[in-house]
């Protein structure tokens, strides 16, 4: 039924108004008794849990960072069957982000792209929803994303990963540093080696013992990615998210006159599903064995997750298919795996 239901509503609902009336579904998911039936529905099998960062997840399919901005919809997510939700991009300072519109979809390529800005309440709003969420008893890993605030000039932008991190890391059960979205102005010149080197240092003091990972963008050139890699293990970084969005739009199948009128931002979705392949591989190619890699980028079934994890990839996250698939999304991934490795026989 969602198919038809996409086609014939949501695909005529401003996206950013679709994905808020989404997500007030998914918080009302999150309370009990609601919680308990939907996880009844959709509790991942116990074969597919999976151990990566000191930490035990139910299956190895997340969501990742900018569905759920401000820790909003944790609880609902986890109990759509999601074994764990990366919250954010939390920036220091609270801000709106930029302008609206700045979500469109591309549906003949199952797309998106957005322009969002890293629009938060700020991490002091985070970190009271987050002190709220990890004391419940049933929940989903929660990672935590953080970005620059755009009101800090990215010569400061130490200090704003700082102070988002001293708050956010004690609360999370991982800590991702977002150097990569194109949507704010300097933010992915910080992924140069050489700048990106004190910023992860700093940050790490800051998040104590809570794992640190940065995201990195496929844009970047292959030996770069490589450098990154290594960068961040001898940093002792606990992992790499692969990848962000993109700003190429090579290879699209919608109009070029839509593409165009949507104009600058990220994309996200089955176009990107190629090149976050090739970024997992040559970051698994440079890391050691127990270094966590999750892999991020046009994964839409569960045949696309299998093959990340056959490729090296410890977790798996997705985001805009979600758009495309509807509420059990991550019932079938996990259905899908489970078939899946029951007739391989593997644990």
């Amino acid at each position: 039924m969602y198919p038809f239901f996409f086609r014939t509503v949501l695909a005529r609902i401003d996206p950013e108004t679709a994905h808020h009336g989404a997500m007030t579904v998914i918080r009302i998911l999150g309370i009990p008794p609601f919680a308990w039936i939907a996880r009844a529905l959709t509790k991942p099998a116990p074969e597919l849990a999976t151990s990566a960062l000191g930490l035990r997840f139910a299956s190895p399919f997340g969501v990742a960072a900018g569905f759920d901005k401000d820790a909003l919809g944790a609880s609902g997510l986890h109990a759509l069957g999601f074994g764990h939700v990366e919250v954010g991009t939390i920036t220091a300072v609270p801000q709106e982000g930029n302008p609206r519109p700045r979500l469109f979809r591309l549906v003949p390529d199952r797309a998106v792209i957005n322009r969002m800005g890293f629009n938060n309440e700020g991490a002091e709003a985070a970190a009271t929803r987050l002190r709220r969420l990890r004391r419940r008893a049933r929940r989903a890993v929660l990672g935590v994303n953080i970005g620059k605030s755009r009101v800090v000039d990215v010569a400061a932008a130490t200090d704003d990963y700082v102070r988002s991190a001293s708050l956010l890391a004690p609360l999370a059960d991982y800590l991702v540093v977002n150097v990569s979205s194109p949507n704010t102005p300097g933010l992915r010149g910080l992924q140069a080696v050489e700048t990106l080197r004190p910023l992860l240092e700093a940050v790490r003091h800051a998040a104590g013992t809570t794992p640190l990972l940065v995201k990195i963008a496929p844009d970047l050139p292959d030996d770069e990615v490589v450098a990154v890699a290594g960068l961040a293990v001898d940093l002792g970084l606990a992992g790499i998210i692969a990848t962000n969005t993109t700003l190429s739009r090579e290879g699209l199948r919608t109009s070029a006159d839509v593409v165009e009128a949507a104009g600058a931002g990220g994309l996200s979705g089955a176009p990107l599903r190629a090149r976050s392949l090739e970024v997992l591989r040559l970051v698994r190619g440079s890391v050691p064995a127990g270094f966590c890699v999750i892999s991020v980028g046009g994964v839409d079934t569960a045949e696309d997750v299998q093959e990340r994890l056959d490729a090296g990839a410890d977790l798996v996250q997705g985001y805009t298919a979600f758009l495309y698939r509807g509420p059990l999304w991550a019932r079938q991934i996990n259905r899908g795996l489970e078939k899946r490795l029951r007739a391989s026989g593997r644990a």
